[in-house]
């Protein structure tokens, strides 16, 4: 028997991509331990680590890292308001960091020499694992054959997959029915690739796999409550039945229960790519869109106004640029983490929200720390606000427009 080029620890799904890998890595001469990160996705993973030892990983880990996502990933994301391009809540890249820490352990538990996973030479996830692993293992080697010739030439196409998976025994379910890429966790599941790769196909209806089409959706709205103490959630309450949730884990299930009830959390874009190619992707975030939009609302009740533009105009952008782009373990990283807490001090109190047809609708909030004065703002007292003083404040600052106009009139430009 030949001798071993050494040990690999695979990022393991149990799809047909990573089975192959792993049988191919052990032609290669590779002895290979199959990884499995449980981050909320629903998967069969007794299943998964049936095929793994079937297809000959010398070993199998699963790692419950739910809590971990939801408490080092998700909820700062969540203070921050982070979102990519205005419309995606990153349920993909908050996931990476965890995952890739977690086979870091194992890794070296296991004295592993290299690390392996299945992403495509296009994507994002590659950056995303890759820079992680580095982050967390400077001296770590990576094996990814979807950037090997010899593994991409000689599986150019889904068909030389197949045949490979047939040649070795490798168990598939065949997905011809349904001709996309998914990826799921806790937070959303993402779909691209097949025929969502023309951005002009609509999704068919039976792709959306966590919520109900929002048209077919109860005709009854769903009442709830959020209370968040420094910006996260520490109690949902379902008046209607009956329960209240105040574990994070819970919390986030609950929530994701509820919007996928209501159709809550989809969305279709054209998306740009760290690496530079645009992207078509279709989500599901259901839990994650109704806490987003509950949050935003609580910090115009009880942020200061340059607070919230500071965190908004730099924090909010940065760290979703620094998720989107792999680049959590980093300097940067730390350095605007470190805003979060000071900027969600006063972001405490309770949101009541409206669930219906795909809509999150604020009806009501509250707070001890709302720096919302109902008498200074009313249009039927005073209330300690001097009308004249606001004469004085338009004077100043009309001092540059005036100047700008006397310019342009001068020079003919009005």
């Amino acid at each position: 028997m030949p001798e071993s080029k050494g040990r690999v620890l695979l990022a393991y799904s149990g799809g047909l991509d990573t089975s192959c890998i792993l049988a191919w890595l052990i032609e290669q001469g590779y002895e290979v331990i199959a990884f499995m990160a449980d981050v909320g996705q629903e998967e069969d993973f007794e299943a998964a680590r049936k095929k793994a030892l079937a297809v000959g990983a010398k070993k199998f880990y699963l790692e419950d890292l739910k809590r971990e996502f939801v408490t080092e990933l998700i909820y700062p994301a969540l203070q921050a308001n982070c979102i990519y391009e205005n419309v995606y809540l990153l349920g993909t890249s908050l996931a990476r960091p965890i995952i890739a820490r977690g086979m870091m352990s194992v890794a070296e538990k296991e004295g592993c020499d290299y690390v392996s996973h299945g992403c495509t030479g296009k994507g994002n996830d590659q950056v995303r694992f890759e820079l992680a692993f580095y982050g967390l293992k400077p001296d770590i080697k990576v094996i990814a054959p979807w950037r090997i010739p010899e593994f991409y030439h000689r599986f150019a196409g889904r068909q030389a997959l197949l045949a490979y998976a047939a040649e070795k025994n490798i168990p598939v379910q065949q997905t011809a029915a349904k001709p996309w890429s998914t990826d799921e966790n806790l937070f959303h599941i993402s779909y691209e690739a097949g025929i969502l790769e023309d951005p002009n196909t609509t999704p068919p209806a039976d792709m959306w796999k966590l919520t109900v089409d929002p048209e077919l959706a109860p005709q009854t709205p769903q009442r709830i409550s959020i209370e968040f103490a420094q910006g996260l959630p520490v109690k949902v309450e379902v008046p209607d039945e009956g329960k209240t949730y105040t574990d994070g884990v819970e919390i986030f299930l609950a929530l994701n229960a509820l919007a996928r009830k209501h159709g809550i959390g989809r969305i279709d874009i054209v998306e740009n790519r760290f690496i530079g190619v645009k992207s078509r992707g279709c989500y599901e975030s259901p839990g994650a869109t109704i806490l987003r939009a509950a949050h935003v609302d609580l910090e115009g009740l009880t942020l200061d106004r340059n607070v919230r533009a500071l965190r908004d105009q730099f924090v909010t952008i940065e760290l979703s640029r620094i998720l989107y782009n792999g680049h959590w373990f980093t300097p940067e990283r730390e350095f605007v983490a470190s805003a979060i807490p000071a900027s969600q001090r006063t972001v405490n109190g309770v949101v009541r929200l409206k669930l219906y047809k795909g809509n999150v609708v604020v009806e009501g909030r509250v707070s001890d720390e709302g720096l919302y004065d109902e008498k200074e703002s009313s249009m039927d007292e005073l209330g300690g606000f001097e009308p004249t003083d606001t004469t004085g404040f338009i004077a100043i600052e009309s001092i540059r427009i005036k100047k700008w106009a006397q310019a342009n009139i001068r020079k003919g430009r009005v």
